[in-house]
């Protein structure tokens, strides 16, 4: 699987998807991981801490969306971030869905097979400080039909 890793955002958003850590166990693992230029910044790492763990750097967030089988965000997509997500791109994130109904319906325009929330209580083990090595686990949970309808996605 392709993990893709774009700078963040939203405003006052420093973190990043994954650290460079992080990165290396997904490529240990078999993974590709893309990562935008500057992405780690806000966190005091530089594009060559994040090319030493494996990853490829990319110069902008389109060319990470458009490479990526999967992108991996701290904050939900902002709008432009939406439109550039593609069918069958999986999202990792954190959504905050009840405020913002335009975020909701963008979501769902763009995933209408494979939307799902992981419930809060499962959820907590993500913040911890291992949570990196557990996004492809989860995003590829989110793949299967059962966990699908589980989570209260339409499978067409």
């Amino acid at each position: 699987m392709r993990v893709g890793v774009p700078k963040e955002i939203k405003v006052l958003e420093n973190r990043v998807g994954l650290v460079p850590g992080s990165v290396r166990e997904l490529v240990a693992h078999g993974h590709e991981v893309v990562v935008e230029h500057n992405a780690g910044q806000g966190i005091g790492m530089n594009d060559d801490a994040y090319r030493k763990a494996g990853a490829k750097v990319l110069a902008s967030a389109a060319e990470v969306f458009a490479a990526a089988d999967m992108i991996v965000k701290v904050k939900e997509p902002q709008a432009v971030e939406r439109k550039r997500l593609r069918r069958g791109q999986m999202l990792f994130t954190y959504l905050h869905l009840a405020p913002d109904p335009e975020q909701t319906a963008d979501l769902i325009e763009r995933h209408k097979d494979r939307l799902g929330q992981w419930p809060h209580s499962k959820a907590l083990f993500l913040v911890h400080p291992g949570a990196g090595r557990e996004a492809p686990h989860a995003g590829e949970i989110f793949r299967q039909p059962a966990m699908q309808k589980y989570a209260g996605a339409e499978i067409q």
